[in-house]
Formats: structure tokens, C-alpha cells, sequence
């Protein structure tokens, strides 16, 4: 009778999985296809047009606090679910540019292969690690391994000044 309860329990705990995979998976979708449509150069003109068609109904509703609420609350919304699809694609973008950048450090040979999944570091490890990284900085422009054999601050300069000059 046990083993039918660890089957039962099991299968409920398989159905809940599935369901939160597909809406998961639903919403993966439609957070890319709707960060495609609405980073289209339409949308910002349809947005413009929205803004522009309230602001020419202003002398109709004479300028009510209601006229005013409309748009008030609609960029709120607007704003606030923005904020989700912005964060899902932000994250799947960077971990794809994560996986792309460990295949690479992987596949180099010579290359330190704790350096990947850096992004999983506590503060205090990746802290230490940029100081590592700062300290061989400083030892290449000492020994004049770096580009352009300019120092950092040289390389700015130029930098700020222009390419043509």
C-alpha cells in the first residue's frame, strides 16, 4: 500500500512539473516573440501615435483628472509587465552568452577552466579574481605585453582624442 502512495505521489509531483514546464515554456515564447514586435521601430511609432491621439482628446474631456488617469494608469501597466518580458529575455540572453564564452574558455587550450560559471561566484570570489586579473594587467604593461605598447592610461587618452588625430 505504500508503494501505491510513493507511485501516487510521485505522479502528482510528475503533473505539477509538466504543468509548470508548459507554462513556463508558453511563456519563454511569448516573452521573445513579444520583445521582437514590441522593440520594433512600429511599436515606438504606435506608442507615439497613442500619446499623441490622448494628448489631442485633452480639449474634449477638458483636461479632467479622469483624461488624465487613462494614460496615467495604461503606462503604468504597460511599465509594469514590461518589466518581466525585458527581465526573462535579459536572462536568457545572458546565460546563452554565458554558455558561449564556457564553451570557449573550455575549448581553448591552455585556457583556466575554473574561470567558467564565474557568474555563480559569491561577491567576495569574484572580487578576488578581478584583483588577480588586475595584478597580471599591471605586470603586462610593466613588461610591455600589451597593446599597442601603450599603458592604460596613454590608451584613453588616445582613445578620447579620436582615431584621426
Amino acid at each position: 500500500m505504500a508503494i501505491e502512495t510513493q507511485k501516487e505521489k510521485s505522479k502528482q509531483e510528475e503533473e505539477s512539473r509538466d504543468f509548470f514546464c508548459l507554462v513556463s515554456d508558453a511563456f519563454r515564447i511569448f516573452a521573445r516573440r513579444s520583445s521582437i514586435v514590441l522593440g520594433s521601430a512600429w511599436a515606438f511609432a504606435s506608442a507615439i501615435l497613442v500619446i499623441i491621439i490622448w494628448g489631442l482628446t485633452g480639449p474634449t474631456f477638458h483636461y479632467s483628472n479622469t483624461w488624465q488617469l487613462i494614460i496615467n494608469t495604461g503606462t503604468t501597466i504597460v511599465t509594469f509587465l514590461m518589466v518581466f518580458l525585458i527581465q526573462n529575455t535579459q536572462n536568457r540572453d545572458a546565460k546563452a552568452a554565458h554558455l558561449k564564452l564556457d564553451e570557449l574558455i573550455r575549448a581553448l587550450k591552455g585556457a583556466r577552466n575554473e574561470l567558467i560559471d564565474l557568474e555563480k561566484l559569491a561577491d567576495e570570489d569574484l572580487t578576488s579574481l578581478e584583483k588577480q586579473f588586475e595584478r597580471v594587467r599591471k605586470k603586462a604593461e610593466r613588461n610591455g605585453n600589451n597593446p599597442g605598447g601603450m599603458r592604460r592610461e596613454n590608451r584613453a587618452e588616445r582613445a578620447s582624442k579620436g582615431k584621426g588625430d
